[in-house]
């Protein structure tokens, strides 16, 4: 009875709440008369209620007045009625604290913005979001507009407080180019960059906030308090360790990388063993923004914003002040091929890598071939002009160094998604040509001095007490997954590569051909976990490509560092990852050794 009481109260009372709500709104609309007939265009009903007597500047539940909705739809016969009675020209609408000046000029109303700015509007106010008028008017492009905010006075390279953005940025974001003309001919400063993020100082900055909380928390409580952990730590990306579980909780910041923190070499994400912790999120990352409007104008792919911009003066090898992007790099790892080709034939150096080492050849393969991943992914590629081929000839034409290494993982290859398993630190654009069996690309990059032998490189190998490979042992900075390994499945058998590799359809068995019979590359080589192609091939369940290897020396007996022969490695070595029983028949008919340690069986 007394739950039942209680629902009742507590239904009558919600029943009461909502009727106060209803005659709230209803008050609302009611009380602004003014706006309503300025909202639907009506003036002779506004010249109407403002001779009876009704408040011109009543506003509607939403902070919009009538004067407001004037200026949204360029409303000028209603606007002269309204300020002639006396209307305000600053009012706020409650969300976004846009004035009519900021409603004018975001549609590119420019007789209203105009008019407005006559009647005493404030060029240089804020909106909660922290852009002017300006702003707006640049980004919706109308030229007259914005010369009659610049003939009041508006600040021409004045910073929106959100990123630090200029009106040149806006008008170039979207490509407006009579806007952007405009600007440019009033002295706008081509060089302002947006403003930079610094992620390591800001993790730096949040573990100390919290060894403060916890210190307070620990004096309060009397209980030791340490929740100064290791996070954003996802899975390593080292193809060993990959299928371990991450120390911390992923995603919400992390401690940077000290390679010289004697914890560090015991701080590795799990893993068989331990081993030396790889760069976290926060390390990768690095620091983000600082773009020009030119960088603005090639993520988009806008070719007459970028032109007038460099036609204005600016360095077409200008890098972003955060992970220092040049354009063509920007362009090109958003997809904007076309584009590329114009910067490249207005002087672009196709060897200025950004802060991960990324350089324009790189770059072109990464998103050519970027993963499959539950976050959207550039798409602009595929509709340019240019072919990512054509691309790579013309940066090796214009000198593009095939071996340049990245010098860290791209925090981007994977958009977070954090089950990639495979690290590119240390890889050149062959590599990655390798990892996406792009045959046609790798002969490409050969042809123009490629070295295919270069490896990425490795954060050591993780400790085992025990190693049964008898392989020596492998140091921070040194080899790690070889090209021919990228082009036989490195990281199917130890983590979830098979969700997100993207590669050319039916490519395996041409790419195995292409390096044993062109590259003559050693069939029996190692890795840094002690893997051979043939381990690779077996996590495929790949039976064409083990009889190819066999047949040309592969040693099925082969063991790497954790003890895993080629049969393991077709039994399931990882959850989620199903075994192959004819792999596995096929392995052990030809000798090899089944611990029978299947994860997806237990």
């Amino acid at each position: 009875m007394r739950s039942r009481s209680h629902f009742t109260v507590i239904a009558s009372c919600l029943l009461v709440s909502a009727f106060a709500a209803s005659r709230l709104v209803a008050a609302a609309a009611a009380d602004a008369p003014v706006a309503d007939a300025s909202m639907r265009g009506d003036t002779e009903t506004v010249r109407t209620l403002l001779r009876g007597g009704a408040d011109v500047n009543a506003a509607q539940g939403d902070g919009m007045t009538a004067l407001h909705w004037a200026a949204l739809n360029s409303d000028l016969k209603t606007m002269n009625v309204l300020l002639y009675a006396g209307a305000a020209t600053e009012p706020l609408t409650r969300v976004g604290a846009f004035t009519p000046l900021h409603l004018a000029s975001s549609r590119g109303h420019a007789a209203a913005v105009a008019r407005l700015l006559e009647a005493g509007g404030k060029p240089g106010a804020f909106t909660a979001t922290g852009v002017q008028p300006l702003h707006l008017a640049a980004e919706a492009g109308d030229p007259e507009a914005v010369k009659a905010l610049l003939d009041r006075g508006a600040d021409i390279n004045a910073r929106d407080k959100t990123h630090g953005r200029t009106p040149l940025v806006f008008a170039a974001s979207q490509n407006r180019l009579d806007a952007l003309k405009v600007l440019l001919a009033r002295g706008a400063d081509v060089r302002l960059a947006t403003t930079v993020i610094d992620y390591k100082a800001r993790a730096a900055a949040d573990n100390q906030a919290r060894q403060t909380r916890d210190r307070v928390v620990s004096a309060m409580t009397g209980r030791t308090v340490n929740s100064n952990i290791n996070i954003n730590d996802p899975p390593p990306p080292g193809a060993a360790g990959a299928a371990a579980q991450p120390a911390g909780r992923g995603g919400r910041g992390g401690q940077p990388y000290d390679p010289n923190d004697p914890n560090a070499a015991n701080a590795g994400r799990g893993g068989r063993g331990g081993g030396p912790r790889p760069p976290s999120d926060v390390d990768t990352i690095g620091k983000q923004g600082g773009f020009t409007a030119l960088h603005y104008a090639a993520r988009e792919g806008f070719a007459d914003a970028a032109v007038a911009l460099l036609d204005a003066g600016l360095n077409v090898n200008i890098p972003t002040e955060g992970d220092r992007s040049t354009p063509i790099v920007v362009a090109i790892v958003n997809g904007q091929y076309d584009l590329a080709m114009t910067f490249l034939a207005r002087g672009a150096d196709p060897n200025l890598p950004n802060a991960n080492g990324v350089a324009p050849l790189f770059a072109t393969l990464n998103n050519e071939w970027a993963l499959r991943t539950w976050y959207p992914q550039p798409t602009a590629g595929s509709e340019q002009k240019t072919s990512y081929l054509q691309v790579l000839e013309a940066l090796l034409k214009a000198g593009a160094d095939p071996n340049i290494r990245t010098v860290s993982h791209i925090w981007y290859a994977s958009y977070n998604t954090g089950r990639m398993g495979v690290d590119f630190a240390g890889a050149t654009p062959f590599w990655r040509a390798a990892y996406a069996l792009d045959v046609d690309a790798m002969r490409l990059l050969v042809r123009y001095g490629a070295d295919p032998t270069i490896p990425t490189m490795t954060y050591g190998a993780p400790r085992r007490d025990v190693d049964p490979s008898g392989l020596n042992s492998i140091t921070t900075g040194g080899p790690h997954v070889p090209t021919f390994h990228a082009a036989s499945g490195v990281g199917y058998g130890t983590s979830r590569v098979a969700q997100q590799h993207r590669h050319v359809p039916d490519g395996w068995m041409p790419a195995a051909r292409y390096f044993v019979e062109e590259l003559h590359v050693d069939v029996n080589m190692r890795d840094a976990e002690g893997f051979t192609a043939l381990h690779h091939a077996a996590a495929r369940g790949d039976n064409a490509v083990i009889q190819y290897l066999v047949s040309r020396g592969a040693d099925v007996m082969a063991v790497n560092r954790a003890g895993q022969t080629t049969a393991d490695m077709a039994n399931s070595p990882e959850q989620r990852t199903q075994p192959f029983p004819e792999t596995i028949a096929l392995l052990e008919s030809l000798g090899a050794k089944n611990n029978h340690n299947c994860r997806a069986c237990k």
